[in-house]
C-alpha cells in the first residue's frame, strides 16, 4: 500500500470521542471518563486524567452511540501502553479482548 507507514496490521480510525472507562487493577476497581482517541479493530486509545495506569489492567470500554442507527461500544480490554502527557493525565493503549 503506497504511503502507509504504521505497520500495524488494521487502520486506526480517529474518534476522539468521550467513553467511560471501569478500570480493574489490584488497588481497586474504579471508574473514569476518559476520550477515546482512535479505535482499530483490535484496539484503542485513550486520553485518561490519571499519571498511570499498569500494564496487564483490564478494563470495561462503554462508547455510547450519538446515533440510533449505529449501537454503543462495550468491550473487555487490557492495557499494552501508558504514556503519562502531565503530571496528571496520560494516554493509554489497550487490546480489545471481547466485544460485548
Amino acid at each position: 500500500m503506497m504511503g502507509y507507514d504504521d505497520k500495524r496490521n488494521f487502520f486506526r480510525m480517529m474518534v476522539n470521542s468521550p467513553c467511560e472507562l471501569k478500570i480493574e487493577d489490584d488497588e481497586s476497581t474504579r471508574t473514569l471518563q476518559a476520550v477515546c482517541k482512535d479505535i482499530s479493530a483490535t484496539g484503542m486509545s485513550f486520553e485518561i486524567e490519571e499519571s498511570s495506569i499498569e500494564m496487564g489492567t483490564q478494563v470495561q470500554v462503554c462508547i455510547e452511540s450519538t446515533s440510533s442507527q449505529i449501537p454503543s461500544l462495550s468491550a473487555t480490554a487490557k492495557v499494552v501502553r501508558c504514556v503519562p502527557q502531565s503530571d496528571t493525565s496520560s494516554i493509554i493503549g489497550v487490546e480489545i479482548t471481547e466485544m460485548k
